[in-house]
């Protein structure tokens, strides 16, 4: 974490994550979802849809990590061994080093490098990246995305 960023709070746990999770992440995943907007385009999918895509996620190909404080899921992030996939924190916790301690987490566990990808139009989650030492790589007009919305590729080189 840089000087500029606050150390996540002291009650904040992160351990890995498993199928019993899913659908506290799911639920965690649409609010977060919902409330970036309009730094994000908005889902493309109704929320009962995005829940059930969460719930079943392949925990086999992926890294899950939760975020708890006082029993509560504040944040999450989900990788594979080349992609952080998802990256995500309670609406009422960003601000708060939660998501610098899970990027530290999935840093620290992939030392090679990783990459990324965030929509062109969310300014602050690129700042955020670029904090934590990640560079563009290339940008995209969205067609390959659903939402068709203009996105970047970072990558982290480790």
């Amino acid at each position: 974490m840089t000087s500029a960023e606050p150390d996540p709070p002291a009650d904040v746990v992160v351990r890995p994550g498993g199928p019993e999770d899913l659908a506290e992440v799911a639920a965690l995943y649409v609010a977060a979802r919902f409330a970036a907007v309009p730094a994000v385009p908005a889902p493309v999918r109704p929320p009962e849809e995005m829940a059930a895509w969460v719930r079943g996620w392949d925990l086999g190909t992926h890294d899950l990590f939760v975020a708890h404080a006082d029993g509560e899921l504040v944040g999450f992030a989900l990788a594979t061994a080349t992609w952080l996939d998802h990256l995500y924190v309670a609406p009422d916790r960003t601000g708060q080093g939660i998501g610098s301690l899970l990027l530290s987490l999935v840093q620290a566990m992939r030392p090679d490098g990783f990459g990324l990808w965030v929509f062109a139009s969310n300014r602050p989650a690129q700042r955020f990246y670029a904090r934590h030492g990640f560079v563009e790589v290339e940008r995209t007009d969205g067609s390959d995305n659903e939402e068709r919305a203009p996105d970047v590729h970072l990558a982290w080189p480790g």
